[in-house]
């Protein structure tokens, strides 16, 4: 994924107006506190450690898939790049920021993301015990496309068309 900030105009500055910035090395501990903050809770629900808790976040911040927002970081999200859609992999926000709109926003700067590299879907799956998760996303435009058991975890799965 071509990162373009530093340059005028680049990607990264026009998606800045999100208040959401590419996560630098010095955001790992903190994108690891607000995932484990944000994930804990569905551990004892799901039976498992939720597969984001295990993820190796300094990689995905090496590789530019990691943005993040407020200082010191609230939410994020980790995302990839596909040849035919954005994949969401993790939106983690503080459970203490909850109810303020960062996940609106953090999901806003997805849609936004995935315009501004060409693309016109989303993609992203979420645990079946998560049950918070399958009422916010349909309210978002996201549809189910299917449900899948992958080893320990039973996930629903959604893309949203971008119009």
């Amino acid at each position: 994924m071509p990162v373009e900030s530093g340059k005028p105009g680049g990607r990264d500055e026009r998606l800045a107006a999100f208040g959401v910035r590419r996560a630098a090395a010095g955001d790992v501990p903190a994108v690891r506190a607000v995932i484990d903050a944000a994930f804990e809770p569905y551990v004892e629900r799901i039976g498992v450690v939720p597969a984001p808790m295990e993820a190796d976040h300094a990689a995905g911040v090496a590789a530019g898939r990691v943005f993040v927002t407020g200082e010191p970081v609230t939410g994020l999200v980790v995302v990839e790049e596909r040849p035919d859609h954005l994949y969401l992999d993790i939106v983690a926000v503080r459970p203490d920021a909850h109810g303020r709109g960062v996940g609106g926003r953090l999901l806003r700067f997805v849609d936004a993301y995935a315009r501004a590299l060409g693309l016109d879907e989303v993609r992203l799956y979420t645990n079946a015990m998560m049950w918070e998760n399958q009422e916010i996303y349909p309210k978002l435009g996201y549809e189910v496309v299917e449900r899948r058991v992958d080893g320990p975890y039973d996930r629903v799965h959604y893309r949203k068309r971008l119009g």
